[in-house]
């Protein structure tokens, strides 16, 4: 009877211990899309701990006792937010398409994933104003942001081997322009559609300006392209 009762008690035991962890790893994502917000609004000294606390239904406490302090808070955001990126990127499973396509479907989907996402680029103007210094902190940001390379590379040597790109390209000079290109968009979105009057939101726009990303890159890289 006492074994059975142990028993009884391990398998309860067992069966908590990921309920445990299931509700540590949400609460920590649930804060980190909160500091996201709150850091992409109010950059790292506009922000407050108190509101991000408030939108996750936590404490400060516990805040602390995840990512010790304000700052340790700001990093995992940054962290999370291109751990993210990458992620998706990877997702998309390029490697299955043509070298055109895959460039195609990868400038698309920063494109909108910027346009989407404006937190994101916020959070990355704000560590720029502070000139990387929170970032160079980081322990993983390079291994973090290398499949971003690797992917372009892979794909860029296919169509360099099948005859559609153009040799001496760099993989990370066409990552660099895709992101400017995308993150443009999104950074300057307010002071571009006034000077010019355009309505930078209107779904015409929106297409034509993705579009013409994609024929840029496209026509850069391509083989017939002037060096």
């Amino acid at each position: 009877m006492k074994q059975t009762v142990q028993k009884l008690m391990g398998d309860k035991g067992s069966r908590r211990a990921p309920k445990r962890t299931n509700d540590a790893a949400r609460t920590r994502s649930d804060i980190l899309l909160a500091a996201i917000q709150e850091f992409g609004e109010k950059g790292l000294d506009g922000a407050r701990v108190d509101s991000i606390a408030a939108a996750t239904r936590t404490s400060k406490r516990m805040i602390y006792y995840y990512f010790k302090n304000k700052v340790g808070l700001y990093l995992a955001a940054l962290e999370h937010s291109y751990s993210t990126t990458r992620d998706g990127e990877v997702a998309l499973k390029l490697d299955l398409l043509s070298p055109e396509a895959a460039i195609r479907t990868l400038v698309t989907v920063t494109f909108d994933h910027h346009l989407q996402d404006e937190h994101y680029v916020r959070m990355v103007m704000s560590e720029n104003i502070n000139r990387g210094r929170y970032l160079a902190q980081s322990q993983k940001i390079q291994e973090l942001n290398r499949p971003a390379i690797a992917l372009i590379r892979a794909i860029y040597e296919r169509g360099v081997a099948s005859g559609v790109f153009r040799e001496g390209l760099d993989p990370a000079d066409i990552h660099a322009s895709i992101s400017a290109l995308a993150f443009f968009n999104v950074s300057n979105r307010h002071t571009f559609g006034l000077i010019f009057n355009q309505d930078i939101q209107a779904p015409a726009y929106v297409a034509n300006r993705r579009e013409s990303i994609v024929q840029m890159i496209l026509r850069y890289m391509a083989r017939t392209a002037t060096p």
